[in-house]
């Protein structure tokens, strides 16, 4: 058996810290859709500029997200190309975990 150690145990605990919050969450799982815009995605998610700016940031401190300058303005991408998959197999483990709380129309679980 692999051996776990403090750094596995540091990172899990920044991808438990970062999806604790939902709009942290949602920006994970967008992200893993297509990089974006901090204001594209402050006005899909109904908050404000300054709230998203402070949970990428957060993303970014959890060495979740990355910024990629464009011009004048920033986007944002996943920075690791296996955390899209991760996330997918969260979902599916939390869907299968209580199936009914997701179907075609969306998800209810809380």
């Amino acid at each position: 058996m692999e051996t776990v150690t403090l750094t596995h145990t540091a990172a899990l605990a920044r991808l438990g810290y970062a999806l604790s919050d939902e709009t942290r969450t949602r920006v994970l799982l967008a992200l893993r859709e297509a990089p974006a815009y901090p204001s594209d995605l402050a006005d899909a998610f109904g908050v404000s500029r300054q709230v998203m700016s402070n949970q990428l940031a957060c993303l970014r401190g959890c060495g979740l997200v990355e910024a990629v300058p464009d011009g004048r303005r920033t986007w944002y991408r996943l920075a690791d190309p296996h955390l899209a998959p991760a996330l997918d197999d969260l979902v599916r483990l939390v869907v299968a975990v209580d199936p009914t709380c997701c179907s075609a129309q969306g998800c209810t679980c809380s």
